[in-house]
C-alpha cells in the first residue's frame, strides 16, 4: 500500500473507476434539478449533521475501482453510508485500464449520470464541460453546503487557486494531500545502509560523492557475495531519478505541479525548464552514472514486473519511491540526504502541491439533489468521513489503541485468505488505488507514507525544501487557451522526453545539444511560455 507510485504520485495503485446510469435519478424523476425549486428539494434535506435527506434520495453515480470483483452495492463503505445520510447510490463501476473510454463515450453521448466519483477528469474535460454547462458550477454549493471543504480552502489557500477556473469557477472537487502529513511531500530515495557499511563509506551529501558510493556499490562488492551482482541504482525511468536532482542544479523552485516551467532568478519570467543550461548540467551528470554502469541498464525500459523483481531479491543499493520494506518487503533502507549542487543549491524541488486531481467530484447538469449531493461529498472531507473512507469501521477493520492510534485488524494486514493489503481493503473500503475525492491525513492513512522511517526521512529533508506557501499547483487555463496549448505542447513534451532519454543513454552526444534547443524554439515555444506566463499571472494575482 503506498499514496504514489515509485516516485511520490498516486496512492497504491492506478485508477478505480464506477460507473451507473439509470434514465430515473434521485428521487425518481426527469431531468435535472430546477433552479426556481431550490426551497423544495431543501424542503428535503438536513442543513447539518446526518442523516442528510429526511427521506431516501436516490442518485445515479459513475465510478472507478481497481478490481473487478468488487461490487460497490454490497460494500460496506456505501451500505452503510447509506444508513447514515439516507442517499442512495446506484453505482456503475469500470476498472481503471477502461475508465478513459467509458467515460469519454458516456460524457460524449450524453449518456452520463448525476454524478462523477472517483473518474479522474482530466482539467480539460473541466473546462470544456464546465462552460458548456454539462458540469454544474460549485462555487455556491461549497459555500452553503460543504464546510469541511470550505475550511481546507480557507486554511490551504493554494487549494482554491489551483482550483478556480479563469472564469472563477469550480467545476470539481480533488483528492487534497494534508500539508501537514510531511511525509507525503518531504521525501528521497533510499539506500543500503548495510552497503554503505561494507564499503567504508558514509551517505552522500553532494553529486561527487553520490557517484563515488554509486562507484564502490558497483565495484566493492557491497553484499559480500564474491559476485559483481549489485546495481547501484534501480528506478522505473531516468526521470524519475532526475526529479530527485532538479534542486541540486537550481531547478523547479516552486515544484514539479508544472514541471516544464520555473521562474528565471535573472528576469522573474517564466523559463523553460528543458532548454536551460542547468537542465543540460544535470542531464550530463545522469549520462555519466549510466556511461559507467551506476544506473540499471534497463532503466529506460523498466516495467514495473522487472523492477519488483529485482529489488525484492535485494540487489538495488538505491531505489525511488516509498521505503522499501513496504513495497519489497526490504530492510535497511534510510534515507539519502538532500544533495548539493555544483553551484551550491541544496533545495528540495521535487513535490508537488496539496491539490490533487481536481476531477475527483463533478456532479453534472442531470443531477437532480446538487445540494444534499455536496454535503454528501463534503462528509469525506472532514476527520469523520476521512476516517471511515480509509479505515473503515472500529472492530471489523480496525482498532484504537491506548495512544489513540488506529490500526487495521488482522483480517486486512494478516488476511486468513492470503490477500494483500490492497485486496483485503477492497472487501470493504474503495480506497485502494488512488483516486478518489477527499483528503489524506497521517492520523487515517496507514500506506508507507505514514511508516516511521517515512516520517524520519521526512523531517530530515523538510529544512531543505521548498515552503509549501511557494509550491505551485498545475495552472489553469481558458478553454481558449487550453485548446491551443493542447496543439503545441503535444509535439514539444514527446521530443522532450525522446532526447532526454537519448541523452542520458548517450544514444545522443551532448554535441547536438543546440539543435535539440533550436528544434524547441521551432516548435512555437514562445507562445508555450506567453500562454503559461498568462496562467502564471493570474494565479499570482489571485484571479
Amino acid at each position: 500500500m503506498r499514496l504514489t507510485k515509485r516516485y511520490t504520485v498516486a496512492l497504491s495503485v492506478l485508477l478505480s473507476f464506477s460507473v451507473l446510469v439509470a434514465a430515473c435519478g434521485g428521487g425518481g424523476g426527469g431531468g435535472a434539478a430546477d433552479p426556481n425549486k431550490a426551497d423544495e428539494r431543501l424542503a428535503l434535506m438536513n442543513k447539518e449533521g446526518m442523516p442528510i435527506a429526511k427521506e431516501t434520495l436516490n442518485m445515479t453515480a459513475f465510478a472507478g475501482k481497481l478490481y473487478a470483483s468488487a461490487d460497490w452495492s454490497k460494500l460496506m463503505l456505501w451500505q452503510e453510508y447509506e444508513k447514515m445520510s439516507n442517499i442512495h447510490m446506484e453505482w456503475e463501476t469500470v476498472q481503471f485500464d477502461s475508465l478513459k473510454e467509458k467515460r469519454n463515450i458516456k460524457l460524449a453521448g450524453g449518456d452520463y449520470p448525476e454524478l462523477f466519483f472517483a473518474a479522474a477528469l482530466p482539467k480539460t474535460d473541466l473546462i470544456k464541460y464546465g462552460s458548456q454547462g454539462t458540469f454544474l458550477k460549485l462555487n455556491d454549493l461549497i459555500d452553503k453546503y460543504a464546510p469541511n471543504f470550505k475550511q481546507i480552502m480557507e486554511q490551504y489557500p493554494v487549494v482554491k487557486k489551483g482550483m478556480t477556473m479563469p472564469d472563477g469557477s469550480i467545476y470539481g472537487l480533488p483528492t487534497v494531500f494534508d500539508p501537514a502529513f510531511k511525509s507525503l511531500f518531504y521525501s528521497t530515495p533510499w539506500m543500503k545502509q548495510e552497503w554503505l557499511d561494507n564499503v567504508g563509506l558514509k551517505a552522500p551529501t553532494n553529486l561527487d560523492e553520490l557517484y563515488a558510493v554509486l562507484k564502490a556499490f558497483k565495484e566493492k562488492d557491497p553484499n559480500k557475495n564474491g559476485k559483481q551482482d549489485e546495481i547501484p541504482w534501480g528506478s522505473e525511468g531516468v526521470w524519475i531519478m532526475m526529479d530527485f536532482l532538479r534542486g541540486a542544479f537550481g531547478l523547479n523552485q516552486h515544484g514539479i505541479a508544472n514541471k516544464n516551467v520555473d521562474l528565471d532568478p535573472s528576469t522573474g519570467k517564466l523559463r523553460f525548464v528543458p532548454t536551460t543550461e542547468a537542465y543540460k548540467d544535470m542531464m550530463q551528470y545522469i549520462a555519466k552514472l549510466y556511461k559507467e554502469g551506476l544506473l540499471d541498464k534497463e532503466t529506460f525500459t523498466m516495467k514495473d514486473t522487472d523492477i519488483t523483481s529485482k529489488a525484492s531479491a535485494g540487489l538495488y543499493g538505491f531505489l525511488d519511491g516509498v521505503d522499501p520494506k513496504a513495497i519489497y518487503n526490504q530492510d535497511g533502507y534510510v534515507g539519502m540526504p538532500v544533495l548539493t549542487g555544483p553551484k551550491g543549491d541544496r533545495r528540495l524541488t521535487n513535490m508537488g502541491s496539496p491539490l490533487g486531481n481536481l476531477g475527483m467530484f463533478v456532479l453534472t447538469d442531470k443531477a437532480k439533489n446538487p445540494e444534499a449531493a455536496i454535503r454528501w461529498i463534503d462528509h469525506f472531507y472532514g476527520d469523520e468521513g476521512a476516517k471511515m473512507f480509509f479505515m473503515g469501521f472500529e472492530g471489523v477493520t480496525y482498532k484504537v489503541d491506548a495512544n489513540g492510534e488506529y490500526a487495521y485488524l488482522d483480517v486486512i494486514q494478516k488476511n486468513p485468505d492470503g490477500l494483500n493489503l490492497d485486496q483485503a481493503v477492497s472487501q470493504y473500503l474503495t480506497w485502494p488505488g488512488g483516486y478518489y475525492p477527499g483528503i489524506v491525513k497521517q492520523k487515517f492513512f496507514k500506506g508507507a507514507e505514514g511508516l516511521p522511517s517515512s516520517m524520519k526521512n521526512a523531517e530530515a529533508a523538510e529544512p531543505y525544501a521548498i515552503k509549501m506557501e511557494e509550491v505551485w499547483p498545475s495552472f489553469n487555463f481558458t478553454p481558449e487557451e487550453q485548446e491551443e496549448l493542447t496543439t503545441i505542447q503535444t509535439d514539444i513534451q514527446t521530443y522532450i522526453d525522446e532526447m532526454r532519454d537519448k541523452f542520458a543513454s548517450g544514444a545522443a552526444s551532448f554535441d547536438q545539444w543546440e539543435s535539440y534547443v533550436k528544434q524547441i524554439e521551432q516548435m512555437n515555444i514562445k507562445r508555450y511560455l506567453e500562454l503559461y506566463q498568462a496562467a502564471y499571472d493570474r494565479y499570482k494575482d489571485g484571479k
